[in-house]
């Protein structure tokens, strides 16, 4: 690789295919371009496994080039099939809105919005598919696109192999992600489409209408979808998903998810989600031993600052200590509820701070021994807090196992 920006994804770990890699770095060494990056509304907040996109997003502005951010307003009304057996749930255009408003906020600290040739742009597709007349659109785009081909697709062939139905409506999505590549392509010279590997066949089709369109060349890249050291999805884990948005998640389970990384998975980590220089993190995946929490922890400490900011960073260390180390501190990091005038359940409690998806894991926990109660651990899975729990403390601490906790209060 001769361009800056191919250079650094490449020596980071974010490059899975391009359309005519070559090319696009001969282009990136005559001065910068335009890409950009779609992600549909279907949630409120973007989960870890969507970060590996978000980076991508910094590197290219980091780089002199101008990314494109699209929230698919338009998209999400349809839903991508990739990957699944079933229809998305639909959502209702007020749901769509709130999701877009709330997903926007994951990308304040990656990249600078403006006006200026290198500035980001946060685009609804919505703004040009919703005012498309129908007829014309299949006049226009409907020709270039073969039925054959689109058949042979990754998200069309697998659903219909294991015989699962699939819609008009969701066969529509690749030809609505393609026309966004156009759209941009006309509006903004935009020359370079990034997706997860997932999305290779819709990134395929965006680069192929272009040129059957206006006989010019645009590029597509790829990024690796990524997995843990023992095989796990990136951004699942066994307490849910780890979102990125901190009224999803607080900062300290953030900083904790990090913190817990496998350590055959800290030197990628750091190259993916840190923007530490290669040599730094060269020297902390050579740690050895009980030396490798050293890494850990600055892997947790930038990966959060990034998202959630210095001050984060600073709360989720205090906590920590407060918690593990000697003495008491703060805990405002912790998810935290209010105990009800009537008492609370220690199931329902449980439930409610996260720390178990339902009831029956709170009760199969406690059984396990695994669940505490100011670091004493619970014997009754019928027990119930009251004031009387409290011991004229403030507050009560509950942990499931040594690595996730939450407060409740007076």
């Amino acid at each position: 690789m001769k361009s800056e920006l191919l250079t650094i994804l490449n020596e980071r770990g974010f490059i899975h295919q391009g359309t005519d890699l070559e090319a696009l770095d001969a282009r990136l060494t005559e001065g910068p371009l335009t890409a950009y990056i779609g992600f549909d509304a279907t949630a409120s907040s973007f989960h870890v496994g969507s970060l590996v996109q978000i980076m991508v997003l910094y590197w290219l502005q980091k780089t002199g080039n101008r990314p494109l951010v699209i929230l698919g307003g338009a998209t999400t009304k349809i839903g991508d099939p990739t990957g699944k057996d079933e229809i998305r749930k639909l959502l209702d255009d007020e749901e769509i809105d709130g999701n877009i408003k709330s997903l926007a906020r994951a990308f304040e600290r990656a990249v600078t919005f403006g006006k200026g040739p290198q500035d980001a742009i946060l685009l609804n597709n919505a703004a040009w598919m919703d005012t498309i007349n129908y007829l014309s659109f299949l006049r226009d785009v409907g020709p270039c696109f073969s039925v054959n081909r689109m058949l042979k697709l990754d998200s069309v062939r697998l659903r219909l192999e294991r015989d699962q139905p699939l819609t008009f409506l969701e066969f529509n999505y690749m030809i609505i992600q393609a026309y966004d590549f156009l759209e941009l392509y006309k509006t903004y010279d935009c020359l370079l489409q990034i997706g997860g590997a997932d999305q290779w066949g819709n990134i395929i089709n965006g680069v192929e209408l272009v040129r059957r369109a206006t006989r010019n060349t645009v590029f597509g890249l790829t990024t690796p979808l990524i997995t843990t050291a023992s095989g796990a999805k990136m951004g699942k884990t066994a307490q849910g998903a780890v979102w990125l948005n901190a009224d999803r998640l607080s900062p300290y389970d953030y900083w904790q998810f990090w913190r817990n990384t496998e350590d055959q998975d800290v030197g990628r980590f750091l190259r993916l989600f840190t923007t530490l220089p290669l040599d730094e993190i060269k020297r902390l995946e050579g740690l050895q031993g009980a030396e490798i929490n050293e890494a850990k922890g600055v892997l947790a400490d930038e990966a959060t600052a990034f998202i959630h900011g210095a001050d984060a960073v600073k709360e989720a260390r205090a906590t920590a200590q407060s918690l593990f180390g000697a003495g008491a501190g703060a805990t405002d990091a912790l998810p935290t509820i209010a105990l009800p005038s009537e008492g609370l359940s220690i199931l329902d409690a449980f439930c409610q701070l996260g720390l178990t998806a339902s009831k029956g894991e709170a009760r199969r926990l406690i059984e396990a021994g695994g669940a505490r109660l100011n670091d004493i651990p619970i014997q009754d899975p019928l027990l119930t807090l009251t004031s009387a729990s409290f011991e004229d403390h403030p507050t009560v601490k509950l942990s499931a196992g040594k690595k996730r906790h939450g407060i409740v209060k007076q």
